[in-house]
């Protein structure tokens, strides 16, 4: 059972997918985003070789906890997900995600330039990491 993971930018989405555990997100690739059809279809061809059963979407929450225009966003494009992929989604708070991931690009003394290539495919990591340790927690593991 895998699970997968979307960081959803209004130019690039972030793709991870978990081991078939379900304890880690490992970074899968970066969808350029185009046309709505062609990013659907982008994803598709990504997830495709790990048949996820879920797929986590971060839903980019103000941080007073307010949805605003890009949480919005992305619930919309959770819908047209859920709708073309056929697998049930689940939104997840990323506040700081981001923040999170360019930290870890930061430690790791990526340039600014290999940051900016990697960085929405790690956002997606840390959004589907958070995911899975709750999962995790759940369990009582």
């Amino acid at each position: 059972m895998r699970i997968g993971g979307l960081d959803v930018g209004d130019r690039r989405i972030g793709v991870a997918i978990s081991d078939e555990h379900g304890w880690t997100a490992q970074g899968v690739g970066v969808v350029q985003r185009t046309r709505l059809a062609d990013d659907l279809a982008a994803l598709r061809a990504m997830l495709a070789p790990f048949a996820p059963t879920t797929i986590v979407i971060g839903l980019p929450k103000n941080m007073n906890g307010t949805i605003g225009p890009q949480a919005e966003k992305a619930l919309a494009f959770a819908r047209d997900v859920e709708e073309a992929l056929a697998v049930p989604i689940v939104m997840w708070d990323e506040r700081l995600s981001t923040v999170g991931a360019e930290r870890v690009l930061l430690e790791a003394d990526l340039s600014r330039a290999k940051r900016r290539k990697v960085i929405d495919k790690v956002a997606a990591m840390f959004i589907l990491q958070g995911y899975l340790d709750s999962l995790q927690f759940a369990r009582g593991r």
